[in-house]
């Protein structure tokens, strides 16, 4: 009998003494109230591209952990022109599959395949690049370099290209508009079109467009109102805008902005610079003088 007393006195202590272990169990999981559900820890996306603020560039594309990506100006018509040397010093940017932070859009990314056949991802048509120059995340050290490299953004309104004339009527042509081979550097929208200026125009003034724009396919007005950012060799404020029948018109130092029906709006494409006759539609760049 005094065994079996014994033995009934300690079951419920141990009963309780489990219950106990249990719930200091359960306050592991930072539980309280017997709830034993564990809280999953939060997980932050990585994305392989994002955009980070620089206090002098503003909004800057980069990698995933901040190492800085840029643009070449010889790329304008989409297909990478950094090879040899070029490409020790400005390694290509590639990811296969891709993911994007806030602020970007899937669609302005594409991948090309570069002449050695390796794989390049570019933004908006703009192969991406890093300088060998930039030794930690947030260095921007290879913006403006020869003047055509120039950093990612996602919100230039202009760009620069450096590439070789060719008119509407295949002729190769230099920065004076005479038969020649050599590169021009020039203006272009944030996709690499080709902007004009029309020889005629004069400060603030468009004397092309009629005022029905019948004539608006052949030049089309560039209607930008408001300039975002600009490469670093131009200055920000020779832009600003007009009003043409109603519609707003890029201008830059002046000079009314459009671009040409027959480039159809291909990236590159430098055919106005014949019509009607070499230099009538002239191009622009950080030299340009301002218009009349």
């Amino acid at each position: 009998m005094r065994f079996t007393y014994i033995l009934s006195a300690v079951i419920p202590l141990l009963m309780v003494s489990g219950l106990d272990s249990c719930s200091k169990s359960s306050s592991a999981y930072g539980s309280s109230g017997g709830n034993t559900t564990p809280v999953p820890p939060v997980v932050t996306p990585t994305y392989s591209v994002i955009i980070k603020a620089d206090s002098h560039f503003g909004s800057v594309i980069t990698d995933s952990i901040g190492k800085t990506l840029y643009f070449f100006s010889p790329d304008a018509n989409g297909s990478s022109a950094c090879t040899g040397n070029c490409i020790a010093n400005w390694p290509a940017f590639y990811v296969a599959t891709p993911t994007f932070g806030a602020g970007l859009t899937t669609t302005d990314f594409s991948t090309i395949t570069r002449s050695d056949g390796t794989k390049q991802t570019t933004y908006k048509g703009w192969p991406l690049y890093y300088f060998v120059g930039d030794a930690t995340a947030g260095d921007i050290k290879g913006d403006g370099i020869n003047r055509i490299f120039f950093v990612a953004k996602p919100d230039y309104s202009v760009m620069i290209a450096e590439t070789q004339l060719v008119g509407n009527d295949k002729v190769l042509y230099d920065s004076t508009y005479k038969a020649a081979t050599g590169n021009t550097i020039y203006i272009t929208d944030d996709r690499g079109v080709t902007l004009y200026r029309f020889s005629k125009d004069t400060a603030g003034a468009n004397t092309f467009t009629k005022s029905d724009f019948s004539n608006d396919a052949t030049f089309p007005i560039v209607q930008i109102s408001t300039i975002q950012s600009v490469p670093s060799t131009l200055d920000k404020t020779a832009f600003s805008s007009i009003t043409v029948f109603g519609k707003p018109q890029l201008t830059y130092k002046g000079w009314p902005l459009y671009k040409f029906g027959l480039d159809s709006l291909v990236r590159g494409n430098t055919r106005g610079v014949s019509i009607p006759t070499p230099g009538f539609w002239p191009l622009s760049n950080e030299y340009t003088s301002a218009a009349p």
